[in-house]
């Protein structure tokens, strides 16, 4: 095969960025088959069946992220952004180097998903190996043949490492143990991509999945947040309480840019209390789950490069619309309910001003006593994922200082956490449930409080003895 150099530019139409452009390699990239497949994989797995307009692919999310990705490149690389602490961390504009790492960064942006299952993350839980996930899996296809076919296909070659790095980003690197290390200027690029603050991935998908969703929640100023960005020491509120490295670098932005950070952030909190985790979205998971977990050989996806490409959410329709039809078939039941929109429906949920302090365990509790009562097969339990604080980040004031972004705003203070859950159950059996928890549910949620009460009790007494 003859190596080709970077060369002429193409461009695509796109409904949240207008036009995308792209490169003769990172063109390579995009028709390598482990990019097309993200043509098949729908960004927001089931979520079509409640927002009819939520059809959009990991394909044309990722094209938003390497655009994102390279804008916010050239913003911090600017000149005039560059601090004289950072200065000598970055390659001088129109070197090699400089050009190099733009190239990676931009084509890891096309790579950092290429690893999802079939209807993303809804499919992944309990269906691969241990210790596998979709960024383990994207791990392996950046290494792989059909891959090893793009890198040595133009000159200059991109290092797999180096792509690997940007992709997954440090904590994802070192919870997988690889022996890769980073370097200041290699951390904040995979800042870049991975950020939970100001990442190029997050962007890109608040602003997408609510544009096809038809909601509002996920749109923010990303214009001015971007043109704001900057490349920044660590701030010295967030390493007196982390033990960090004062002067490590990081990506943040300047004070203009704050309350457009808050504005992500908050984007970030109603999708996730809206869209992502809508009740019925989450049943759905669940059902998905159930009849993949019926359907795929032992359960569980295959995760070498392979067998890997061999699923999209193609196959998995396939199979579900077969075996909604045929009562003999494994997963019948969930494929019918999938198909057929036969959905369990919410029979309980977490009450906010109630189910709190030690009845916060009331969703739990009831779960279990329906399973008891009515079945384990007749009873699903769904919940938004439980999550920490805001993201911090260091923000450069206007007399030049730089402070911890949590310190200067009272929203991302207080920003609420999303934390509903949900009891679901048949149609046929929900009203019942109804009736029976409309007197029971109290004394439920009473007694198991009293028990959880009671073992903690225990652990106290047995550690003191």
């Amino acid at each position: 095969m003859t190596a080709r150099v970077p060369g002429r530019s193409n461009e695509v139409r796109d409904p949240v960025h207008t036009f995308i452009d792209f490169n003769s390699l990172e063109r390579e990239v995009i028709d390598s088959l482990p990019f097309q497949r993200l043509r098949h994989v729908h960004q927001l797995a089931l979520s079509g069946q409640v927002y009819p307009g939520a059809s959009h692919k990991r394909f044309e999310h990722s094209l938003g992220v390497m655009h994102l990705a390279g804008r916010i490149f050239d913003v911090v690389t600017k000149e005039e952004k560059l601090s004289d602490e950072v200065r000598d961390l970055v390659p001088k504009r129109g070197e090699a180097e400089f050009s190099y790492w733009k190239t990676v960064l931009r084509v890891a942006a096309l790579c950092h998903d290429i690893g999802h299952l079939p209807f993303s993350h809804a499919g992944e839980e309990d269906l691969l190996p241990e210790d596998w996930d979709h960024e383990r899996i994207t791990l392996e296809l950046i290494g792989s043949g059909p891959m090893a076919e793009v890198w040595n296909s133009v000159r200059p070659s991109p290092v797999p490492d180096d792509v690997i790095k940007l992709a997954l980003g440090p904590k994802k690197v070192a919870s997988l143990k690889l022996d890769l290390s980073f370097d200041d200027w290699e951390g904040v690029l995979a800042e870049i991509i991975t950020s939970d603050a100001l990442g190029a991935d997050r962007i890109d998908y608040l602003l997408r999945d609510s544009l096809h969703t038809g909601v509002a929640y996920g749109r923010f100023d990303h214009n001015r947040l971007i043109q704001t960005m900057r490349i920044l020491p660590r701030s010295p509120e967030r390493d007196s309480e982390d033990g960090g490295d004062f002067g490590e670098p990081q990506l943040g932005i300047e004070r203009g840019g704050l309350e457009s950070a808050e504005a992500l952030l908050l984007a970030r909190y109603f999708m996730f209390a809206q869209v992502y985790y809508h009740p019925t979205r989450l049943i759905y998971d669940e059902h998905l789950k159930d009849f993949l977990r019926a359907w795929l050989p032992d359960g569980r996806f295959p995760v070498e490069p392979d067998g890997h490409l061999s699923y999209t959410d193609n196959e998995v329709w396939a199979a579900i619309t077969k075996a909604a039809e045929d009562a003999g078939a494994d997963g019948h039941d969930s494929a019918r309910r999938i198909a057929h929109r036969e959905h369990f429906r919410v029979v309980d949920e977490r009450q906010i001003a109630e189910d709190v302090g030690e009845r916060s365990i009331a969703v739990t509790a009831v779960f279990e006593a329906l399973r008891e009562r009515y079945g384990a097969e007749s009873v699903r339990f769904g919940r938004s994922p439980k999550r920490g604080e805001a993201p911090d980040f260091p923000v450069m004031q206007r007399d030049g200082k730089v402070a911890s972004s949590v310190s200067l705003s009272e929203v991302l203070r207080q920003l609420p956490v999303a934390r509903d859950e949900y009891v679901f159950m048949p149609a046929d059996l929900r009203e019942d449930a109804k009736k029976w928890l409309k007197t029971e549910r109290d004394n439920i949620v009473t007694a198991a409080a009293e028990r959880v009460e009671k073992e903690s009790d225990e652990e106290k007494e047995d550690g003191e003895s």
